[in-house]
């Protein structure tokens, strides 16, 4: 398991300057449960692929081991039935060596849709992508540049011998994630099972980025998502260099944005 040194004394310190320039932050954002099928057979993923594989590729492994060897999961861990239930299986039994997609291009949801990577430039599609990190059930954290496999395995799932899989991977990832960051500022735009896997004591330089609704109602459904794709669209297309500024400048006929350390 890796491990971090001591957080500074002060943990507010490095979010009470957040005037930075273009390649000095990153978001981190949720999965989603659907996913792209296939991929490329020239690119098969293994354990190891990616940003973060040499770190985490020990916890991915004994995951994919399990998930074979229980031939898939069940109903209960999966959340699906039917066809949806056996794809899940086949998938998740198949996982290494199984043909990949970028991170970027696997995930399927409503953030995402709405963050439109495919719509950007190369150049600005191939900046953006290295500064996307994603909390994964399956892989601790990925880049949204780093291949994945089909597979469906939530963060939030109970998998004997693990346990919650956001506490089982939570060192591991808080560990990779502080290493990456290099002191950058990370935007927080994660529900709670995804904050759940990261020690943000560990993290000086994070900001939480949350949607406020302008009725005061509860945030949540298809349209909060979306807002939450436009929201992480409209942090890499600004050109300011106050985090915060920028954070509260999103315009939505439905929500504000607001950041807190």
């Amino acid at each position: 398991m890796l491990t971090i040194a001591s957080p500074p004394e002060r943990l507010t310190t490095a979010c009470e300057n957040v005037a930075v320039g273009a390649q000095q932050f990153v978001v981190l954002l949720p999965p989603t449960e659907g996913k792209a099928v296939g991929g490329q057979a020239d690119s098969p993923w293994k354990p190891n692929s990616g940003s973060f594989g040499t770190s985490l590729g020990g916890h991915r492994s004994e995951l994919t081991a399990h998930l074979k060897k229980s031939k898939g999961g069940d109903q209960k861990l999966l959340g699906v039935s039917g066809a949806h239930l056996t794809r899940a299986q086949h998938a998740n039994m198949h996982l290494v060596n199984a043909p990949s997609l970028p991170a970027w291009q696997r995930y399927t949801g409503v953030v995402w849709d709405h963050l439109d990577l495919p719509s950007l430039t190369a150049a600005q599609r191939a900046s953006f992508t290295k500064r996307i990190y994603v909390p994964s059930g399956l892989a601790g954290l990925v880049r949204a540049d780093d291949p994945l496999p089909d597979y469906r395995l939530k963060m939030g799932a109970r998998l004997a011998p693990f346990g919650t899989l956001s506490k089982w991977w939570r060192d591991d990832i808080t560990a990779a994630l502080v290493k990456a960051l290099k002191g950058r500022v990370v935007l927080d735009l994660l529900p709670n099972e995804h904050r759940s896997a990261i020690n943000w004591d560990l993290v000086p330089t994070a900001l939480r980025v949350d949607l406020v609704a302008h009725s005061g109602g509860i945030v949540g459904g298809h349209n909060a998502k979306a807002a939450k794709g436009l929201l992480a669209r409209h942090l890499f297309l600004s050109t300011g260099t106050d985090i915060r500024r920028t954070v509260s400048s999103f315009k939505h006929p439905e929500y504000s944005a607001k950041a807190t350390s």
